[in-house]
């Protein structure tokens, strides 16, 4: 199986979008939540769009405005956790099996008004049947204070491979929550050239160990699809169709190396 984001940049319709998607060759789509971006407020559409493109839905992924102040008291962070709630409850309204969110930075160590909303959040993907993926950045501190908490099969990762060696080498994160991983966001940094960006670049383009890290994966055991998590930032020259066809190969070659094809 191999998925995309779905924002990857580009001034086209959702129609369109999820049409190049699956023309490309991908069979599943990551789908970025709420208004943002140019979405409108049509962007509850976009499940059922994607479908009649022939699209599965891996995740959806929640706003990510003020996602520092979760740990906060006062209204800001009641707002926060509000709208992860919500999110939670559009994945059960459209079938979207997981919800990723982004937990406070590490300048935002966690709090137990946090720690209290991740559980009522945790506690209700329970009861819904949803996964609660919260996706690594620059909060391992927060991941690790998070996980050690609170131990429920609804709880887990979604792993970012270029956050993980940009802000963290250091951390053996699939080694130390493989068996709760529930997404991936693959994507490479900007290697050797430092160009404008240093995330986001399709695979191969950047200095990820690919090798590895797809082998790390496939040792987790974890049978989602292989995800991609690039943007156009780098590439505006291309055409659309032609960024998600290199985008596709690139796709195809790192299935090839979590399956132990060298």
């Amino acid at each position: 199986m191999l998925s995309i984001f779905d924002w990857f940049g580009y001034q086209l319709t959702m129609e369109e979008r999820y049409r190049l998607i699956k023309k490309a060759g991908f069979t599943r789509v990551m789908i970025l939540w709420g208004h943002r971006l140019g979405r409108g407020i049509d962007y509850r559409l976009a499940p059922e769009i994607a479908r009649e493109a022939g699209l599965s839905i891996e995740n959806i992924h929640a706003p990510t405005e003020g996602q520092h102040a979760l740990w906060q008291e006062g209204l800001t962070g009641e707002d926060v956790a509000r709208c992860y709630l919500t999110c939670l409850e559009d994945c059960r309204e459209f079938e979207v099996p997981t919800l990723v969110i982004h937990v406070p930075g590490d300048d935002f160590p966690l709090t137990e008004t946090g720690l209290t909303r991740i559980k009522r959040l945790t506690a209700q993907a329970e009861d819904w049947g949803v996964n609660l993926a919260l996706e690594n950045l620059q909060n391992i501190q927060n991941l690790k204070a998070v996980f050690a908490a609170v131990d429920s099969p609804r709880l887990g990762l979604c792993y970012d491979c270029c956050h993980h060696y940009n802000d963290a080498p250091e951390a053996d994160l699939l080694g130390l929550y493989g068996n709760r991983l529930m997404g991936l966001h693959l994507h490479d940094n900007s290697g050797a050239s430092r160009s404008c960006c240093i995330q986001h670049r399709l695979p191969f383009d950047g200095d990820i160990p690919w090798q590895k890290v797809m082998q790390q994966i496939a040792g987790t055991g974890y049978k989602g699809a292989t995800a991609l998590e690039p943007l156009y930032w780098d590439y505006q020259e291309l055409p659309p169709d032609v960024f998600l066809y290199r985008a596709f190969e690139k796709a195809k070659h790192l299935d090839k190396l979590r399956r132990g094809e060298f």
